[in-house]
């Protein structure tokens, strides 16, 4: 499966774009007035944060670069540029940013938090959490925090401890969408599929148009043999999200279960019209689809996908 809050009207949404750029422009004239390297700091500084709000995250970068060029030592720079590499993808350098906030201030909790969200990124996962509990210890009421803990502590296995920093999340925030939601992915993993899918209900209850928690819970009711309501869920999914492979993929699940191969092939198929190598690996070691492995059109259409 896939591992807040008030709209603003679409008037609203371009009415605030369009006041950004209008203050982008401006402060982006401001470089060439004459200032002072602190200044000249704080304006690069203030420009990078304008881009990379309206996802203009390389000039951001060059923004940060020149700000940091005219104040080294501001660790909120280096660390606020980790973070914007991180949205690029570029993780070695986001690591290299936060790593340089850490050294000028080590008790910056955000550059710590940073650097684990993109060691985890990259697999690392035991050093990731090395970091995040750095985070949590100097900012301990950063919902944030635990919850990136919680996730990279999911990727471990370690799905107890999981709980217990998701729980901290909705101690600190409890109508945290995806906490409840990350929470029900770990109960799930401890097979406790009763939990999981009230955490899921709660799920759904703050965040109706959570098409991946539909779907979540369409997999735990099929757990419970609660075939009809799974297939509701996954339907609910699709309404909200019409190119849903994982929704087909749940539908086929629970017509294979129920032993109902024309179906269950019939949605698969759908399901890797989507997303064709993803849903092979999957049906291949599903064990929900074990009730109809052998059956000849089942082996036929996973051999057609090859």
């Amino acid at each position: 499966m896939p591992l807040q809050y008030n709209r603003a009207s679409c008037l609203d949404v371009g009415l605030l774009v369009f006041e950004s750029f209008q203050f982008l422009n401006c402060a982006l004239s401001l470089h060439h007035l004459d200032m002072s390297q602190s200044d000249h700091s704080h304006t690069f500084y203030s420009q990078a944060y304008l881009l990379s709000g309206l996802g203009r995250h390389e000039g951001a970068v060059a923004r940060y670069d020149k700000a940091l060029a005219a104040k080294p030592d501001d660790y909120k720079a280096w660390s606020s540029r980790g973070y914007v590499l991180d949205l690029l993808g570029q993780y070695e350098d986001a690591i290299d940013s936060f790593e340089q906030a850490i050294r000028i201030h080590p008790k910056f909790a955000p550059a710590f938090q940073g650097k684990g969200i993109a060691l985890a990124k990259l697999n690392r996962y035991e050093e990731a959490i090395v970091n995040l509990n750095r985070a949590l210890t100097l900012q301990p009421n950063d919902y944030r925090a635990w919850q990136n803990h919680g996730k990279v502590l999911i990727s471990l296995c370690r799905y107890q401890e999981a709980l217990k920093s998701f729980d901290k999340v909705l101690e600190l925030k409890s109508d945290n969408y995806k906490a409840w939601y990350n929470r029900a992915v770990a109960l799930t993993s401890l097979n406790r599929y009763q939990d999981a899918l009230s955490s899921l209900n709660s799920t759904i209850t703050i965040k109706p148009s959570c098409h991946y928690a539909w779907n979540h819970r369409g997999l735990v009711l099929i757990k419970l043999g609660r075939h009809e309501e799974a297939m509701n869920s996954f339907d609910s999914s699709l309404k909200i999200k019409s190119k849903n492979p994982n929704a087909w993929y749940g539908k086929a699940c629970s017509y294979a279960m129920q032993k109902q191969v024309d179906l269950a092939i019939e949605h698969l198929k759908r399901a890797m019209d989507d997303s064709p190598y993803l849903c092979r690996v999957m049906s291949n070691s599903d064990s929900n689809f074990n009730p109809i492995r052998r059956d000849p059109r089942f082996q036929q259409l996973l051999k057609d996908s090859q």
